[in-house]
């Protein structure tokens, strides 16, 4: 197989809202906590494969520039959050540009273990409710 006459990926923005914004440039079809692990994007995470919730985040615009949401994500995030831009970091394909926020670890709400909650809720969504 000859690599040399394969097209080269286009690259593809994502700006990291809850890291004051950091932007990078990725091939299209990278994944998004890979690339954030590799560029210093500042998404947090566990597990990476999908099973901890960990990388929870919100994608902010673009998300139509994303593969479906996998099976594992439907384990953690329920529609009505995916159809609101909610997805996890570790499952996310990008087909083009992106915005992601998400919450902090230490702002996640606690579990009676003292563990984070992964399933609480993102920036968007504690704005409305902060706003009430």
């Amino acid at each position: 197989m000859n690599y040399d006459d394969e097209e080269p990926q286009p690259l593809v923005t994502i700006v990291f809202l809850a890291n004051d914004g950091k932007t990078i440039e990725v091939p299209a079809g990278s994944n998004l906590l890979r690339m954030s692990l590799r560029k210093q994007g500042g998404i947090p995470f566990k597990c990476g494969g999908g099973i901890c919730g960990t990388c929870r985040c919100l994608l902010e615009e673009g998300a139509e520039n994303t593969a479906a949401p996998t099976k594992k994500e439907r384990n953690h995030i329920s529609d009505e959050h995916l159809a609101l831009g909610y997805r996890l970091a570790c499952q996310t394909t990008l087909t083009g540009p992106l915005k992601v926020s998400w919450v902090p670890l230490e702002q996640r709400k606690k579990l009676p273990s003292g563990q984070p909650d992964h399933s609480t809720m993102g920036p968007r969504l504690l704005a409305k409710e902060g706003s009430s």
